[in-house]
């Protein structure tokens, strides 16, 4: 028994020693990945000598415990915290970081801000893809791009290097990734300044603002933690074609709330109401009639916007630019930031809006054509158009007159057209003048004699006369009178008959009695019907040999008439006994 109890304690100590030597020979291998306090037992050109209490000393780079061109400020004897990556390198020292431990220590202290949500602090100290570096006082973070600011930042510069506020997003200490935001911070301090400056915003009050961001309509106005709208409108009084040309993002302005929506929270700003309204002395400065100057600020389609004063704008329109230059777009007369002389033409104080005119200013070539030719003066012209309806000549003053296609040649035919071209001196007579219109009317054929006066001399309308069949077409027949002068018969004016209005029973050559309806003296053409002389001869038996009341009909009377005329046998012997 007593040698039982015996190897019993022989195996208890056996196994203690066990323990003892697997302690000695391992020990340290518990202490890896830790942090433990050390001191400096000695300090070399590059390495510092640390004692950790473990079997080995350990070594560790100079430069951890400095910034890079610095000297550390350490002593032998002085304690210091390390972290224990390997217990013994090929040299028998163990394997110790300063940097690591302070990594370590920052890692235990972010995650207590993160899982608190408190804010960290850091510096933004380089640029990577997607985003920017932050050291955390040791722990490197990685900032996103979309969370550096509330609105997009052009140029982070200004940020790196010092010092911000950030939120931890997230954190993978396994994989050493943490994530942080500046964006979230800007958020919660925006919200607060944003519910308080809500309830102090009052239509009318003035306030500052930093200019936050420009478009085409306006631009956005930062007030401390709400945005309002500055539309281009209400920049000045003058005329704003862009933002940009009053304004530049991040510069501080006074503006004033004009309007303020509370349902939708949103709010209009105004710079031009903070200055008095130039508009307010207008009808004492300016009245129509009479002259002055401005600058051309802006051309549109319809015309030119003058600047009469800073905030005070004029339109010219395009019909009051100029006398003779018409149908052309204004930037062919005026340039933008011209100098130009003005006329008031009108005012409209309720709409703001002032007419003027620029050939106001200038003499009016119709006007100063009147005073200087007649009518019935020859002149001569360059031919500037031709057109299906006549010529339009060149007239002194740079205006135009026109000789209508009736007044190019006395026959009227179109034909007359062709032998004119553009370009070509001409010779005209002026028929009329009219400046306020301006209208100038023209002649080709009155420098000549009109050769068909004579031959419609003789001719009046109504009257009975006989013609000559020239051409015989579907419309009617073609006549001449007096052989000089033509004429025509419509188909409808051949017979009193409907079933005799036939083109074709007229020949060529054949004699016709026709009665005049119109006279063209200037073609020189006659119109002429058959009907209307059939219906006139009608009219006279009708006067002369009976009327409808007696009950005769109109065989009676033609019957009647006949007879009467028929000669009598006496007649005949007489004109029998005179033949032979």
């Amino acid at each position: 028994m007593a040698h039982a109890a015996s190897n019993i304690q022989d195996r208890e100590d056996s196994s203690d020693f066990a323990a003892l030597l697997s302690e000695t020979l391992t020990p340290q291998a518990k202490f890896s990945g830790q942090v433990l306090n050390g001191r400096i037992v000695d300090i070399t050109d590059e390495m510092v000598i640390v004692d950790v209490g473990l079997k080995s000393e350990g070594r560790i780079s100079k430069r951890e415990f400095a910034m890079p061109g610095q000297e550390p400020e350490i002593r032998i004897g002085d304690m210091v915290e390390v972290f224990v990556e390997r217990m013994e390198d090929r040299d028998g020292y163990t394997v110790l970081s300063r940097e690591k431990a302070r990594r370590e220590e920052v890692w235990t202290v972010l995650e207590r801000n993160c899982e608190a949500k408190e804010r960290v602090t850091g510096i933004i100290f380089s640029r990577v893809k997607g985003g920017f570096t932050v050291d955390l006082g040791g722990a490197v973070a990685f900032l996103p791009g979309s969370q550096v600011d509330i609105r997009p930042v052009r140029d982070i510069s200004p940020l790196m290097g010092t010092p911000q506020p950030f939120i931890i997003l997230k954190m993978d200490r396994p994989r050493g990734n943490i994530v942080v935001s500046r964006r979230a911070i800007l958020e919660e301090s925006r919200e607060e300044a944003r519910s308080e400056l809500m309830g102090q915003l009052r239509e009318g009050s003035i306030v500052q603002g930093v200019v936050k961001n420009i478009t085409d309509y306006g631009a956005f106005i930062d007030l401390g933690g709400v945005d309002g709208l500055l539309h281009v409108t209400d920049i000045s009084w003058k005329r704003v074609n862009h933002p940009s040309e009053a304004l530049s993002v991040g510069q501080s302005i006074e503006v004033q709330i004009i309007r303020y929506n509370e349902e939708n929270q949103r709010i209009s700003l105004g710079m031009k109401q903070l200055e008095s309204d130039p508009w307010l002395e207008v009808a004492g400065k300016f009245k129509p009639g009479m002259r002055t100057s401005g600058k051309i600020t802006n051309i549109t389609d319809y015309g030119a916007f003058v600047e009469l004063e800073p905030g005070v704008e004029g339109l010219v329109h395009v019909s009051e630019m100029s006398w003779t230059k018409k149908n052309v777009h204004p930037n062919k007369i005026v340039n933008a930031d011209q100098q130009v002389e003005v006329e008031v033409l009108d005012i409209d104080m309720d709409k703001r809006r002032i007419s003027l005119g620029i050939k106001q200013t200038q003499q009016n070539p119709w006007s100063a054509f009147a005073q200087n030719h007649k009518v019935g003066e020859d002149i001569d012209g360059e031919i500037r158009n031709v057109t299906e309806f006549g010529l339009f000549v060149g007239m002194p003053g740079d205006i135009d007159g026109m000789v209508h296609l009736s007044d190019v040649a006395w026959d009227g035919n179109e034909e007359a057209l062709k032998s004119y071209k553009k370009g070509d001196q001409i010779k005209v007579k002026i028929l009329d003048i009219d400046a306020e219109k301006e209208r100038i009317a023209l002649g080709v054929k009155q420098l000549t004699e009109d050769k068909n006066a004579g031959a419609l001399a003789g001719l009046i309308k109504g009257q009975v006369v006989t013609c000559t069949v020239l051409e015989v077409n579907d419309k009617g027949i073609e006549v001449s009178v007096n052989e000089n002068v033509k004429g025509s018969i419509k188909r409808a004016d051949l017979s009193r008959e409907r079933s005799e209005q036939r083109p074709d029973r007229f020949a060529v050559g054949e004699k016709v009695d026709a009665k005049i309806t119109a006279i063209d003296s200037k073609k020189g053409q006659i119109t002429l019907s058959i009907k209307q002389r059939e219906i006139d001869e009608d009219k006279a038996a009708m006067a002369e040999f009976g009327s409808t009341e007696s009950g005769a009909s109109l065989g009676d009377i033609l019957g009647a008439a006949l007879k009467d005329s028929k000669p009598s046998a006496g007649d005949d012997a007489a004109k029998k006994k005179a033949a032979k």
